[in-house]
């Protein structure tokens, strides 16, 4: 932690107001080469800071007005100790760009360079992109994109936050299309939760972009976003899972292609693109398992599979080469994006699955079984490629077994009020 220099004429209101009126600032040495400045005005004065530059000269910059006659916002009013904050910061990034580690950004720094700095870190870490790019483009650039970030203010993103929530949800549309298609609002709590739901994601990817443009030293402060909130109680999971005998109903009906795919996902519970993606090298039947090269969280993991699960991938895997893909369409094209969502719900229609569900119910069936059986919720992240367990016992948790439901059902009295308790419904008589 950096040390607090101490000023009694610069620290307090008090101090400050002794000071003359002057064009040239009061200074104060902070670090080798890092000065603070106060400049003292008829109306309140402002904080600055200098720093000695590679180039051999001083380089100033305003960090904002300082806390004399009004409290401060940490983005604009300044005390003391922000000022402090917001110097070292400062220095910290032109000793960055001195060194060539970063390219000095020409112009306000703004939402948008900060999104667009985010995403290319995102991409470098290997995660799925398309998916945030999508909401940064859809939901934050086009009202926020062009705020300087030292202009940016919490009642700023708190208005942004509140309309994502009242918005109603967006359709697929053509890339030609001059407007956007919406759904038609629906009402009623669980719409309500559903939206809010939509935009604490949201608000989740813009904080994040955010907290690195802060710790990269591109603005002082991280109070205008730090004080917007999510909506609360609005993330409870409603996992839908498909039930043994409808897993058996939906393969029969899947044509063969897509009958390789949903067993694969039902069995391994990787992800759509996960399983697209293997070749026949990446499975051991000596060990049972299967390892994905490329996850959603950049990290390769291994699938450990079943007796059932080693023996369709054996099947599945018989005379092809080590470069093969496992899973192919029915002329043996690579399964693309989207190619499974029509098939999937033509399959769901003639297997009375209704409402039809999507290729990521599988995985959650997978996920879900598990947790019936009582597998450990550390064990299911493994096998799913979670992080850690935090996913995992917000989809699952309340599927496994517990002590107290089990202690509940064993203890609590048969009433003798449940229905078909030797109730008899009567004939209609033909008279």
């Amino acid at each position: 932690m950096a040390r607090r220099v101490r000023d009694t004429n610069l620290e307090t209101r008090t101090g400050r107001r002794t000071l003359k009126v002057r064009g040239k600032p009061y200074w104060r040495a902070l670090d080798k080469g890092l000065h603070l400045g106060y400049r003292r005005r008829p109306a309140g004065g402002t904080w600055i800071a200098r720093r000695f530059t590679e180039a051999g000269r001083y380089s100033e910059t305003k960090l904002g007005v300082a806390d004399d006659y009004q409290d401060a916002d940490g983005v604009q009013t300044l005390t003391y100790s922000q000022a402090l904050a917001a110097a070292r910061t400062w220095h910290r990034a032109g000793v960055r760009q001195d060194a060539g580690l970063e390219k000095v950004h020409e112009g306000p720094y703004t939402v948008g360079d900060a999104l667009a700095d985010y995403l290319r870190h995102y991409a470098k870490e290997g995660k799925g992109l398309s998916v945030t790019q999508a909401a940064v483009n859809a939901h934050i650039l086009p009202a926020l994109g062009s705020v300087a970030l030292d202009r940016l203010t919490t009642r700023k993103i708190v208005t942004w936050h509140q309309s994502l929530a009242e918005s109603p949800a967006r359709l697929r549309t053509s890339k030609a299309a001059k407007t956007r298609n919406v759904r038609p609002e629906a009402k009623g709590p669980d719409a309500v939760r559903r939206r809010r739901a939509t935009a604490n994601r949201i608000l989740t990817i813009l904080k994040a972009a955010l907290n690195r443009a802060w710790k990269d030293g591109k603005t002082p402060s991280d109070t205008a976003w730090r004080k917007v909130k999510p909506f609360r109680s609005v993330s409870a999971p409603v996992v839908r899972y498909l039930t043994r005998e409808e897993c058996t109903r939906l393969i029969n009906a899947c044509p063969d292609d897509l009958r390789r795919l949903v067993k694969a996902a039902l069995l391994t519970g990787c992800r759509y693109s996960e399983l697209a993606a293997l070749q026949a090298r990446d499975f051991d039947p000596d060990v049972g398992t299967v390892i994905v090269r490329t996850s959603k969280s950049g990290k390769p993991r291994h699938v450990v599979l079943t007796e059932e699960g080693r023996d369709v991938l054996t099947t599945l895997t018989l005379g092809k080469t080590s470069g093969e893909l496992i899973l192919t369409r029915g002329h043996g094209e690579p399964w693309g994006k989207s190619h499974q969502s029509r098939p999937l719900a033509e399959a769901c229609r003639h297997a009375s699955i209704t409402p039809a569900v999507s290729f990521h119910v599988l995985r959650h069936t997978h996920g879900s079984l598990l947790a019936m059986q009582g597998v450990p919720m550390p064990v299911i992240a493994q096998q799913l490629g979670h992080a850690d367990t935090r996913m995992t016992e917000k989809h699952y948790a309340h599927l496994s077994p517990s002590y107290v439901a089990d202690t509940i059902r064993q203890n609590f009295p048969t009433l003798g009020i449940g229905e078909g308790g030797g109730v008899v419904k009567l004939r209609e008589s033909k008279g």
